[in-house]
Order: C-alpha cells, then structure tokens, then sequence
C-alpha cells in the first residue's frame, strides 16, 4: 500500500494518519503486531526517527501499544478503534462538503446524489 507524503504538512502527522487508516480498515487487525520501525520507515521511505515519533504519537492516543521485547501491536479496544473509525469519516465528508458547497446544491440535492451515484455503481 502506498505512502502518499505530501511537503506541506509535518510527515510524522501523516505517517500517524496513514497507520490509523490502516488499523480502522482493518490493514493491521485489532491485537496485531505492527511491522517494526525501519520496516515501516522503509516501506514509507521515510527515516526511522520519524516513523518512531509518529508512532510514539499513536501510542499516546492509546491506538498503539508497546509490549516490552515484543513490539507494538494494534489495541484491542473496540471502542476507541470505532471512535477512530467514525471521526475518519466525519473528516472525510468534511473535506467533501467544503468542495461541493461552492456549486450551490442544496443539503438535500447533495444527499440525493450521492445515493443516486452509489446506486449506478452497485456499490
């Protein structure tokens, strides 16, 4: 799966934000250990001291944990996996609304829409 890095933000929010995504997907299950650090660097391309601060990061949040000679694996926690899961998506319907609203629809246009367009792609 591919590291999409972009200059203008600070990396190590992006490495977290792509390890979240990873986890709520279901990329990196509940409970399951995470490939190490320099593996990680490497596959995002990205230095190993970076990835370990993103990381670190997440295990504050409570996503992450550490087990002492083991590595970090996922949490098992349902319920911050599903609040993790939601705000994603509320981000991601943010991020939409502010392109479309520009074009002047309605709320109710745009709803409409969007189950038209689901509907026509059986999806």
């Amino acid at each position: 799966m591919a590291w999409n890095l972009i200059a203008d933000r600070p990396i190590y929010l992006q490495l977290m934000e792509e390890i979240e995504l990873r986890v709520v997907t279901g990329v990196y299950g509940p409970g399951e250990k995470l490939p190490s650090v320099r593996d990680l660097a490497a596959e995002a391309a990205v230095n190993p001291n970076t990835m370990q601060r993103a990381l670190a990061e997440l295990e504050s949040t409570g996503v992450v944990n550490t087990q002492r000679t083991s590595g970090r694996f996922v949490t098992q926690d349902a319920e911050l996996l599903e609040s993790y899961r939601k705000r994603l998506a509320e981000q991601y319907i943010q991020e939409f609304l502010k392109k479309v609203e520009p074009l002047g629809y309605p709320p109710e246009t745009v709803l409409e829409m969007v189950k038209q367009i689901r509907q026509e792609g059986n999806g």
